[in-house]
C-alpha cells in the first residue's frame, strides 16, 4: 500500500537541510509550522500567488489562506493585487527582530504587577525532599533565590565538594553582590584543619563559631528565609552520593530555628 503525506505537512524529500533549520527556528520564534513554511517559501519566489504558494510549500489550499491571513496580521506579509488576482510578498525579517522587541517591552510592562501578585500571595507551608548531588545544586540555588541572610548549625564546608564548586561560586557571588551575611556554627574539625578556607569567609565577611568537639555529627541544620532544611550523610568538604535533604518552608518555624541558632550561637567558641 503506497503511503501520502498528509495534506497538513510538508514531505521532508526535496527540502534543503537549510530549509527544514529556518522553518524549524522560525517556529521557535513563534510562528506556526505553515506559518513557518510560507514565509520561507515567499523569501524564495518573492512575489507570488496563493496556487504558487501552495505548490512549493505543499501546504492544503485550505490551510494556505488561514496562515496568510495570520502573516498579513502579524506584518510579516502582505497582499499585492497585480493583474485583478491577489499576490503576496515577504516583509524583510528584520521585522522579526521587532515582534521580539515589541513583546519583551510588553513582558516589561505587565512584570512588575504579576510579580507583585506573585509575593502576595498567602505563604503555604510546604515540605519536600531534595535527593543526591543534584537535589544539592537544587538547596543551592533554593538559598540564591532567596537571597537572605543564612544561619547553618553543624557546618562542615559541604559547599566545597568540587562536584557542586560552579553552583557555589555562584552562591558566593550573589552573597556579595547582595551584601548577605553567612553565619555557620561548625565542627570542631573545621577549625583543626581548614584553617584555609576560613580565611575566604573571613575576607567575605561572613561569621562562624565551633561546636565543642564532643558533638560533632554528620547532619546539619540549615536556615534561610523560610526555610529549615535539615540533612545527613556529610563529611568535611564532601557529600555523600545519596544525600538528602529535608525541606521545610513556613516563616514562624524559619523565626523560631533562628532564635535557637542565636541560643546556640552564644554558648559555642568564637574564632
Amino acid at each position: 500500500m503506497q503511503l501520502h503525506p498528509s495534506q497538513n505537512e510538508t514531505p521532508r524529500w526535496g527540502v534543503s537541510t537549510k530549509r527544514i533549520m529556518a522553518i524549524d527556528e522560525l517556529q521557535q520564534l513563534g510562528l506556526s509550522l505553515n506559518e513557518a513554511k510560507i514565509y520561507e517559501t515567499l523569501l524564495d519566489l518573492k512575489e507570488s500567488n496563493v496556487a504558487d504558494i501552495v505548490t512549493n510549500s505543499k501546504i492544503h489550499r485550505r490551510n494556505v489562506y488561514d496562515a496568510l491571513n495570520r502573516l498579513v496580521d502579524k506584518g510579516l506579509v502582505f497582499p499585492v493585487l497585480t493583474k485583478g488576482q491577489n499576490f503576496y510578498s515577504a516583509v524583510d525579517p528584520a521585522k522579526l527582530s521587532e515582534m521580539i522587541e515589541e513583546k519583551e517591552k510588553m513582558l516589561a510592562d505587565i512584570l512588575p504587577g504579576l510579580q507583585n501578585k506573585f509575593q502576595a500571595r498567602e505563604v503555604m507551608q510546604e515540605a519536600y525532599i531534595y535527593k543526591g548531588i543534584e537535589g544539592f545544586k537544587n538547596y543551592i540555588r533554593d538559598i540564591i533565590h532567596t537571597g537572605a541572610d543564612g544561619y547553618f548549625v553543624g557546618a562542615k564546608l559541604g559547599w566545597f565538594d568540587e562536584r557542586i564548586k560552579p553552583y557555589s561560586e555562584q552562591l558566593f557571588k550573589e552573597a556579595r553582590k547582595k551584601g548577605l551575611v553567612m553565619h555557620h556554627i561548625f565542627d570542631a574539625e573545621v577549625k583543626e584543619r581548614h584553617a584555609d578556607v576560613l580565611k575566604l569567609f573571613d575576607t567575605a565577611g561572613w561569621l562562624y563559631r565551633f561546636f565543642p568537639k564532643e558533638f560533632s555529627t554528620t547532619s546539619a541544620i540549615d536556615i534561610f528565609g523560610d526555610s529549615v532544611v535539615t540533612f545527613t550523610g556529610l563529611s568535611e568538604k564532601k557529600l555523600e552520593d545519596n544525600v538528602t535533604l529535608f525541606v521545610l518552608r513556613d516563616p514562624q518555624l524559619a523565626e523560631s530555628y533562628r532564635t535557637w541558632f542565636r541560643f546556640m550561637w552564644d554558648k559555642c567558641e568564637r574564632q
